[in-house]
């Protein structure tokens, strides 16, 4: 039984050997850049807690009650180079990250579309952004193709190598928009538009979720990022289209229809909302997420300049001055 205790410190190694780290695996520029700047954040910190462990245990080691030649200064009481190293240091440290913060700050702006840098580092100078709209929901999130004419719940397909243009709403409480293979995350708010501009450079499978709690359904409030070729996301758009994918619904998305799956899936009394499935649309009704953001404001919606624009927005049976409606247990 001894024996076995010497296998104890790595445990939690053996308990973690599972389990992935999305944050330190990036699959686009936005990712590891978010990655880099982690990394050398936590590699200046060390520059701190590595000399304090190892002068905390020579101390120990050298002035322990055994060591009869240990340096003894009776009356010590004050040291200037001491002084200016325990304060020098700090401070070093953190201009240092105050620099790397604004610069990354800055550069990393998720309103900030991806730079030509970006692409071209992918191998994709040219492509084109997808505008994709985002609206999260209890709990579930709305994905539409303004531009395709198609919509998907809790499933995101993208192209590779292709600059990704989100526009973020909520119909509900506030929560947080996340891809962590991918980057940045950014707040979904009732009434208002965030943006976010992402880019998948491999493919792959990846996890999204909300990074924010908003209730009894939030832990099963995820969505699969599915990063394909384009040849392969074109022949997936035709399918949805065409209906010949088995999860297209056979309504279209519209004003109607839209409240149906507007409303949290259907639970039994205090059991918690089962997880939405993953539906396709095959048609959208254009102005949906712009009447989402509106009956929030009074009727009222931005362009991407910022001015007010005049809109009728569409009957979703809620008030524009209330809060969204929501089952949080808050």
């Amino acid at each position: 039984m001894k024996r076995l205790w010497r296998f104890f410190p790595a445990l939690p190694a053996l308990m973690l050997s599972g389990c992935t780290v999305d944050l330190l695996q990036p699959a686009g520029p936005i990712g590891e850049g978010n990655r880099d700047m982690m990394v050398l954040e936590w590699a200046v910190m060390m520059c701190v807690v590595l000399p304090v462990i190892i002068a905390t245990l020579v101390f120990a080691w050298k002035y322990r009650a055994s060591n009869a030649k240990a340096e003894y200064l009776r009356n010590w009481s004050h040291s200037n180079k001491i002084e200016v190293f325990i304060w020098g240091v700090p401070i070093l440290i953190i201009l240092v990250l105050s620099g790397f913060n604004y610069w990354s700050t800055h550069y990393y702006d998720p309103y900030k579309p991806i730079s030509k840098e970006m692409q071209v580092k992918v191998g994709a100078p040219n492509a084109k952004p997808l505008h994709v709209e985002v609206i999260s929901l209890d709990w579930k999130w709305l994905f539409i193709y303004p531009d395709l004419g198609i919509a998907t719940i809790n499933e995101l397909d993208v192209p590779t190598k292709t600059p990704l243009d989100f526009r973020i709403t909520s119909d509900s409480v506030m929560t947080s928009f996340f891809i962590p293979q991918l980057g940045s995350q950014i707040y979904s708010m009732a009434g208002m538009e965030t943006q976010l501009h992402l880019m998948a450079s491999r493919p792959g499978n990846f996890q999204g979720e909300a990074a924010q709690y908003t209730g009894p359904g939030f832990s099963d409030m995820r969505f699969r990022t599915i990063a394909m070729p384009q040849e392969q996301f074109d022949a997936w758009v035709q399918n949805v289209r065409s209906g010949g994918n088995p999860l297209v619904v056979k309504e279209a998305l519209d004003a109607q229809t839209y409240q149906k799956y507007h409303v949290p899936p259907a639970a039994p009394h205090d059991a918690a909302p089962k997880p939405a499935p993953v539906v396709y649309f095959s048609s959208v009704q254009a102005g949906l997420f712009e009447n989402v953001v509106a009956k929030y404001n009074v009727g009222m919606t931005h362009d991407h300049h910022g001015k007010d624009m005049d809109e009728k927005a569409m009957d979703m049976h809620s008030e524009s001055h209330a809060a969204a409606p929501s089952n949080t247990g808050m």
